[in-house]
Formats: structure tokens, sequence, C-alpha cells
């Protein structure tokens, strides 16, 4: 009966990592509809889009903290509870104002769940093997969220107006506000001390002056004001660190970071993130701009990337039963490598299915990174810092995504310029010219616009593989984690309240 409750419990936690990540994209195809009703400009747009993922990425280092501190099981149903008010409250917003607000709080309240959810499983799991196939369950639904997003949006926006899309958050967190009290368990650290406030602040202002300067490089003509968030953000990051060296009980306890598989495998995590996120915006929108696919059939040609890391999380397990789990984390990453190196082949006829095949292949590949490398994570550290370390991780994820949109989406500008001889910035720009010039100069000047785009993302490619190659290295050459043994994980029924 032990057992059951902890794999009900499970199946609880699904929803709510499900549903973050499905939030994080399936706004992308709602976008236009809603800011066509709302009346929303684009600098609304840029904020209805990324205010979500600002606050989150913002606030996870404080919500896996503060879990620690006043239970994890309870600050999971905290959020739970707003996440589906504010759900409803972001459906049937009135004004480009009143979304923003209700996307940012949402972002508030999916901080508290995916730190919670991971942590709450090294309670609920004693036994390593099966720890391992909860964090696998837990790493897939988060990837498949990510890749489903869309495709839900599509079929809802097809059917229901743009509000459903936010809807279907509610039925879900009110499963999760019945169901979790009785099948998950309470913990909190007895060494926990007060929440530093002056830490939460610097934190939360370092974060997002990093992560807006980040994503707004990609946008902004004129770099400035990305560039001085990014100083800005790195000089109070700076002092955030002093201070959690100096404090007897830190927000984020840094110290964790001597702890050299522990390092190693973070370091994996926003760098096999970067050039994930960095390939999806590639894929993307050569899917749309050059194979000239829908927005809905890109996002479903798209979903090999999601499925694929589902696979390979849900496969990770096995495989550390029959190898080392560095061996297999890159040996994955290996096989990213070899993916990535499919996309340069791609062109002519044979793209789409090239395309699909190099980004399954790449995704499958850094499965064991994430099931295995996150379990690595968490189980390096005594269970009362887990959600210290998760947060950690988590944030690592967020870094590394915005990281990959803004540099590799500058990097393949850069190429797509010089292909173009600096006639044309972007392949929407020549798309756009090319309707006012005559019919033989427009065709020309969107094939030549279409190969030079084609040539960023083979560049795309090699990065992405040199990567990938890099991190099975640095992985290969870490020391075993120090594993905790399950006689000293609390007893999952003595910590059930």
């Amino acid at each position: 009966m032990r057992v059951n409750r902890a794999w009900l419990g499970l199946v609880v936690l699904m929803l709510p990592t499900l549903l973050v990540a499905m939030d994080t994209t399936a706004l992308l195809l709602a976008l236009p509809q809603l800011s066509a009703d709302l009346g929303a400009t684009n600098v609304q747009q840029l904020w209805i889009s990324d205010s979500y993922g600002l606050m989150v990425a913002g606030l996870v280092i404080t919500m896996g903290t503060l879990g620690d501190r006043i239970g994890r099981r309870r600050l999971l149903m905290i959020g739970g509870a707003a996440f589906a008010v504010l759900s409803v409250a972001a459906a049937f917003a009135v004004s480009p104002l009143m979304l923003i607000v209700a996307r940012a709080l949402l972002g508030v309240a999916g901080a508290t769940l995916a730190p919670s959810t991971l942590a709450l499983i090294t309670n609920m799991f004693r036994d390593e093997r099966q720890r391992g196939q909860a964090i696998a369950i837990w790493a897939t639904c988060q990837f498949t969220g990510g890749a489903l997003g869309p495709v839900l949006a599509g079929f809802m926006l097809q059917h229901f107006w743009w509000g459903s899309v936010f809807l279907a958050a509610v039925p879900a967190m009110a499963l999760l506000l019945l169901a979790g009290p009785v099948l998950l368990p309470e913990f909190r650290s007895d060494q926990a001390g007060r929440l530093d406030l002056a830490s939460v602040g610097l934190s939360l202002v370092a974060v997002l002056l990093m992560v807006y300067g980040i994503k707004q490089l990609t946008v902004e003509s004129v770099p400035v004001v990305p560039a001085v968030a990014l100083v800005v953000g790195a000089a109070i990051g700076f002092l955030f660190v002093r201070r959690q060296l100096r404090l007897e009980t830190p927000l984020l306890d840094l110290r964790l970071l001597r702890n050299r598989p522990f390092t190693a495998v973070l370091v994996g995590l926003v760098f096999a993130g970067f050039a994930m996120a960095g390939t999806g915006l590639l894929v993307t929108q050569y899917l749309q701009s050059v194979l000239g696919f829908s927005p809905v059939a890109s996002a479903v040609l798209f979903a090999p990337m999601g499925l694929g890391v589902a696979v390979g999380t849900m496969a990770a397990p096995a495989l550390a039963r029959r190898m080392k789990q560095t061996t297999a984390i890159a040996g994955g990453l290996v096989g990213s490598a070899l993916g990535s190196l499919l996309l340069v082949g791609v062109d002519g006829a044979g793209a789409l299915p090239l395309v699909m095949i190099g980004i399954a292949v790449l995704a499958l590949g850094t499965g064991p990174l994430f099931a295995l490398g996150t379990g690595l994570i968490v189980g390096s550290v005594p269970p009362e810092r887990a959600g210290s370390a998760a947060s950690m991780s988590e944030t690592g994820n967020y870094f590394g995504g915005s990281l990959g949109f803004a540099l590799i989406g500058v990097m393949a500008a850069v190429v797509y310029r010089s292909r173009m001889d600096g006639t044309s910035d972007s392949l929407a720009g020549a798309v756009a010219a090319g309707r006012h010039l005559p019919a033989g100069q427009g065709a020309e000047l969107l094939h030549t616009a279409r190969e030079a785009f084609t040539a960023s993302l083979h560049v795309t490619g090699v990065v992405a593989a040199v990567i990938f190659a890099g991190l099975a290295v640095l992985i290969l050459t870490m020391r075993p984690a120090t594993r905790t043994t399950p006689a000293a994980l609390p007893d999952y029924e003595a910590t059930r309240l």
C-alpha cells in the first residue's frame, strides 16, 4: 500500500509538471488571435508572451527554498490554487494590461510547482531505483508538455476562443487540490531559518534583468538597453552570491557547487538547454518560412523534438541498470551530436524528413541527461536541501533556454546577413520586400533568402554538435555522485501529515 500511494501521488505530481510546461508554449499559437481581440500593441504582445516565463525564472530559486522551509506540499497546494484562479482571470481578460498582470502572476504560481514536485519525489521514493523511475517520468512530463502545448492550443483554437487555452489548466489543478492532501507527503526542513528577504529581492532582480537582457538581444535593433540590463543583472547576481556565502542559512546553498558531479551535471543541463532551444528556434522558423507550413502544421511537425526527449527520459532508468549512469548520459549526448549533424545536410526535396529525424535523434539523446542528471543532482544532497537543489536545476534550464534563443538567434542572423551581403536583415523582411518587386525579382530574392536561412540552420547544427560532444566529454570525466542511502531518507508514512 505504501508503494501504491507513492505511485498514485506521482500521478498527481504529473499534473502541475505537465501544465507548467504546456503553459510556457501553448500561448505561441493563441497570441495573434488574442492580440487582435484585445487590441494589443507589439510591446504588449511581447510582455504577454514573456511575463510568465520571466516570473517563473526569477522566483524558482525562492520557491524551491521556501518549500524546504514552510512545507513542500503546502507550497504546492498554494501554488496550484493560485494557478487555477489566475488561469480563469487570464481566460476572461478584457484588456492587454489585465492579461499581462494575470500572466505575470501565473508565473509566480508556476514557480512554486516545478521545484516542489521534484523535491517531493525524493521523499516519496526511498528506493533509489524507484526514485530514478519517478524522476524519469517527471522529466518526461516536462518535455511532453512543452511539445504538446502548441498542438493542444491549435486544437482548442479551432473549436473555442483563445481563453480556452488557459482554462485547460483548471480541471487538472482542481484534481491536484483534491487528491494532494491525501496522496502527497508533507516535508519541511527542521534546520530551516528565516527567509532572507534581501536575498529574495537580489535573486529576483538579478534573474529578471539577465533573462530580459538575453531575450531582448534578439529583438532590439539597438542592443544598448539589453546590454545594460545584462551588466546590472550580473552585478546584482554577484552581490547575491556574496550574501549567500556569508549567511548561515542562505536562500540558495551555493556550497552545493563544491560537489563536482553536481556542478558537472548542472553545467550539462544549462548547455543542453542552450543547444536545444537554439536549434528549436531555427527549425520552427525553417518549417514555416522556408518550407511554407502553417503555424499549426509546424507545431505538429516539430513535436518529435519534445516527444524524443520524452522517450529518452523514459528509457534512461533501463539504460542505467545496464551501464554506468555517466556512460548512459555521455552516450546519449553523442547521439544528440549526431542528430545535430543531420541538420547540416538539410536542403532540397528531402529536407523535411531529415529535419524531423535530426531533431528526434537530437532530443532522444538528451533524455538520459535530463532524467539521470536530475536524479544525480537531487540525490547528491540531503533530503532537507532537495528543494534548493531542484531550484538550481530549474534555473539552469531556464537560463540555458534563454541563452540559446538569444545567442544562437544572433549567430543565425549574422550568418543570414553575410549570405545576403547586407541586402536583407531577416527572412521575414525579404518576404515582405519581395511583395513589392516584380514577380521575377521577388522570386529570386525569396530563393536567395531561403538559401541564406538554410545556411544559418547548417551552422546551428554544427554548433549544437560541438556543444553536445563537449558535454559528453565533461560527463565522462566527472566522478560518480555520492549516493544517499535509502535508510537516510525520511520514511514516507512518517512524513505524511
